[in-house]
């Protein structure tokens, strides 16, 4: 079994997962955008998601020499360690929960403000639980001024939302005779342009530019998910609950791998960051199939309904959700390794992935294009506090004693 004992080793694995959890967001929103059904795009990612942890447990999990103290993945299956299973699998359940609530989070607040508020909420909570799970071998006086950086960047977060949606309201104002109906349809005149007109070609409207009304327009008629007219309360409420979940998977995860509360009985070793990451991406592959397949026929926010036949027919875009199930599986395994070497307070740098998202929706969804001075200052005021909060928390790596 290969262990990562070094804090360079560490540090190496965060941002590695940094930029895998912050790349695989941005794909599930583009197809979105490109109107594919969140049910079937999850459902991929799931299976992938799983397959990543498989081949985390048969690789990492089972190089080197295996001792009774640290035994490789395929021998602990058979050890009666079931109460830090459990703590796993619970791990796997809120994070299925909370990667599910974000997918729509994205539709209505976007990509951008999702990943801050849900981070931020993650770092705040999950980071002072892990501190005193891990016996506080992080350095306080620099990890929780890390902490306060996440807390103040969420606050520009919201500043930023708030004034970019005011911003978009602006734009579509001034774009004269142009209406949005309940159903994604768009009149401008009076010229009807529906959904199914731009999916089938029966329309063929010019590009609009990233960052214009028309531009707004246009994504909101081909997106799955219709966001016009809609309160954005609903969406940072999907961010508050996602956020909350976020914040528990971690020190589940902790408490799985170092028994913390000593539920395992005398002689039976800690469950392996690769098993323990095995079942907690089970018990996330099985709550992810339930609840998916039930909002394939009982589908939320007025979409469409579809059926196990149409999901397996679909495969416009089947490729990038499988690709985002893969390295938010990779990306998990990594912090997981990283926490586990240097203590998962400081693993919890890798929620700065609004970096890495930020920077997805900026060069490929026109996120704050043409947007007011007002909206770039809190831009640069959010990147700039997770800049620093990554850097930090980082700084508070400890080492586990064996």
């Amino acid at each position: 079994m290969y262990v990562v004992e070094s804090k360079g080793g560490a540090m190496s694995c965060m941002l590695l997962s940094l930029l895998f959890l912050g790349t695989w967001p941005a794909i599930l929103t583009l197809l979105e955008r490109r109107g594919r059904l969140p049910q079937h795009t999850f459902l991929d990612y799931t299976i992938t998601n799983l397959l990543a942890a498989v081949i985390i447990a048969f690789t990492f999990g089972e190089f080197g020499h295996t001792n009774d103290g640290k035994p490789n993945f395929l021998i602990q299956l058979s050890q009666n360690n079931w109460p830090s299973v459990l703590f796993a699998m619970v791990g796997g359940v809120v994070l299925c929960l909370a990667n599910l609530s974000t997918q729509y989070a994205w539709a209505f607040v976007g990509l951008s403000v999702t990943e801050v508020i849900t981070a931020s909420i993650t770092v705040v909570i999950g980071t002072t639980l892990n501190y005193f799970l891990d016996d506080k071998i992080n350095r306080a006086e620099i990890l929780f001024p890390g902490v306060a950086c996440f807390l103040i960047a969420v606050c520009l977060g919201s500043a930023l939302h708030a004034s970019n949606a005011k911003d978009n309201k602006e734009k579509l104002n001034k774009l004269q005779g142009s209406q949005v109906g309940g159903n994604g349809s768009i009149s401008n005149g009076s010229t009807t342009i529906s959904k199914n007109d731009l999916e089938y070609g029966s329309s063929k409207p010019e590009k609009a530019k990233a960052g214009t009304a028309s531009f707004l327009i246009e994504l909101e008629s081909r997106r799955s998910i219709k966001v016009f007219g809609r309160s954005t309360v609903i969406g940072l409420s999907m961010c508050l609950f996602s956020g909350i979940c976020f914040s528990l998977f971690s020190p589940a995860f902790n408490l799985a791998t170092n028994d913390q509360w000593n539920t395992l009985d005398d002689g039976v070793p800690h469950l392996s960051v690769y098993t323990a990451f095995f079942y907690f991406s089970c018990s996330c592959f099985v709550i992810a199939i339930i609840l998916n397949i039930t909002f394939l026929y009982h589908p939320a926010f007025n979409l469409p309904k579809s059926s196990i036949k149409a999901y397996l027919n679909d495969w416009e875009g089947r490729g990038w959700a499988f690709l985002a199930g893969f390295l938010c599986g990779f990306g998990n395994g990594l912090e997981f390794m990283g926490g586990q070497a240097a203590g998962y307070a400081a693993a919890d740098a890798v929620q700065a992935l609004p970096l890495v998202s930020t920077f997805w929706g900026i060069l490929f969804f026109g996120e704050y294009r043409k947007s007011s001075r007002r909206t770039y200052v809190f831009l640069v005021g959010m990147l700039s506090m997770f800049i620093v909060a990554v850097g930090v928390l980082m700084a508070s790596s400890g080492h586990r004693k064996n």
